[in-house]
């Protein structure tokens, strides 16, 4: 049984050298699998929106969202440090709400910390979190919430002046006392310049090798996600054909009258 994670771990792990794994997760029954497995870190990721809502985009996704996948996720008493994401709306507006919804999904959802997508522009909101003594993940380069100013999902930081809104970004986000920073959908030399410039570790997403961890959506590398399959995903395993094969197993039984048998009833 793998040990309870904690930031202390992961500042460890980056010091020593050792990689850091995330995978998101929404609900009780993939936490304890993965978990199981003995990975570092969940993330309860907005993501959930797109993934087991359908929509299009993380917008949507509200606090009411966020609060009940937490739930589901910490009631399988994971050792993985889990962290909650902080979705639209939730902290852009004033200190006191980003403050308070902070605090909702360590208190309610029960989450060890939170992420949240900007840069410069959302430092004092890391500082304020963080001055309450809840640990804060940024999250810089392509981020999803500010997928309409982008133009859509399109890879930050190509050019020098934004690689170097980036590094300021990286920083600020360090200064401000973030304990980690998500590195998404960035040129890998760019994120190998970030890791080794930040005390703080770094998670990539999209970002290259040179990353301190890696996270990636569990049904991404499940192959449970047919809306879209990004080149940075890896599929680990191709469950949709399996699941699909089983239904029309099950629907074969039932028309053809040979389940339930015997051994599936009561007398």
């Amino acid at each position: 049984m793998h040990k309870a994670k904690t930031v202390l771990d992961f500042h460890r792990m980056k010091a020593e050298g050792e990689k850091i794994t995330v995978l998101t997760s929404y609900d009780f029954p993939m936490t304890g699998l993965i978990d199981a497995a003995g990975i570092d870190m969940i993330l309860v990721g907005d993501s959930v929106g797109v993934v087991v809502a359908g929509f299009d985009n993380t917008l949507p996704v509200t606090m009411e969202d966020m609060i009940y996948h937490t739930r589901a996720v910490m009631r399988a008493r994971p050792k993985a440090f889990v962290v909650a994401d902080m979705p639209f709306l939730s902290y852009q507006t004033d200190l006191n709400s980003a403050r308070l919804n902070a605090g909702l999904l360590i208190k309610d959802g029960g989450a060890a910390a939170v992420k949240i997508e900007g840069g410069v522009n959302v430092a004092e909101t890391i500082a304020a979190i963080t001055a309450m003594d809840i640990p804060v993940m940024g999250h810089i380069g392509l981020t999803p919430q500010s997928l309409h100013r982008m133009g859509g999902y399109k890879v930050q930081g190509k050019g020098d002046a934004q690689a170097e809104k980036l590094i300021e970004d990286a920083r600020a986000v360090e200064a401000a006392g973030a304990f980690a920073i998500v590195l998404e959908g960035i040129p890998m030399g760019l994120a190998q310049r970030i890791t080794a410039e930040l005390t703080i570790p770094t998670i990539g997403i999209g970002a290259g090798p040179h990353c301190d961890g890696q996270v990636l959506v569990i049904h991404d590398i499940l192959g449970l996600c047919s809306k879209y399959s990004p080149k940075f995903v890896k599929r680990y395993a191709e469950l949709a054909p399996i699941i699909g094969e089983a239904v029309a197993n099950y629907i074969a039984d039932v028309k053809g009258g040979t389940f339930p048998e015997e051994r599936h009833c009561f007398k």
